[in-house]
């Protein structure tokens, strides 16, 4: 698994605030226990795609996606840094470059291309090298499973400093075993239970892209999926 490299709330009952959405997703449409947008409705034909904008133009990505009435998500957290003597709470996106679009192939393929306006495009595809290369060439673009999509959202719209994209090595897993988390601020997600940097934490996987990790889970938060 090639994951992309890049003090503690144990109880976090709360209902968080709501980070990482973009495009034409509002606030009032998303789950209040999940963080999960209710505008991700799985639909036919549909899936992730996982896009990366060149030169930090994230939002002007989003923006575009906007006027294209596509939907995005884009994956931020909190990080604790001092400013001017003082530590502040300030929001980073998670992956660095990436977003992540809901989409047809078709519409998405028309979203990444080259126009007259735009002759050097700053999207480009997060390819899928595990299978063979397409008509054109190239390997096909990385498709995230619904299912899995909807997971790593739930892992990573808290509002948790502690999230965190990890590599294998560091995950000290305790079982193989696939656990669902039952209360707090991450109700709901599915992964596998580990010690990371000293704390039982929950790992989200998305397969070709990396591996994320949960704040801080209680045992008496976790069950084991059958």
């Amino acid at each position: 698994m090639n994951a992309l490299l890049n003090a503690h709330t144990k109880r976090g009952c709360d209902s968080p605030p709501h980070i990482g959405f973009a495009s034409n997703v509002s606030p009032e449409a998303q789950s209040s226990q999940t963080g999960v947008s209710s505008e991700y409705v799985q639909q036919e034909g549909y899936n992730w795609f996982v896009l990366r904008a060149t030169y930090n133009r994230v939002n002007a990505a989003v923006e575009k996606a906007k006027k294209n009435d596509i939907k995005t998500y884009v994956p931020m957290h909190y990080v604790l840094k001092v400013i001017a003597g003082k530590k502040k709470r300030i929001q980073q996106p998670l992956l660095p470059n990436f977003l992540f679009i809901y989409a047809t192939r078709e519409q998405s393929d028309s979203f990444v291309k080259k126009t007259v306006d735009a002759p050097i495009s700053f999207i480009k595809y997060y390819l899928d090298k595990t299978l063979p290369p397409e008509a054109n060439g190239k390997n096909p673009p990385l498709i995230i499973p619904y299912n899995a999509m909807i997971n790593f959202i739930k892992a990573t719209s808290t509002d948790s400093e502690h999230v965190r994209i990890v590599t294998a090595e560091q995950c000290h897993y305790k079982s193989g075993d696939k656990v669902r988390v039952i209360a707090g601020d991450f109700k709901g997600v599915v992964g596998k239970v580990a010690r990371i940097a000293g704390q039982q934490r929950i790992v989200v996987e998305i397969s070709g892209l990396c591996l994320v990790a949960t704040a801080y889970i209680p045992t008496d938060f976790i069950e084991i999926v059958k």
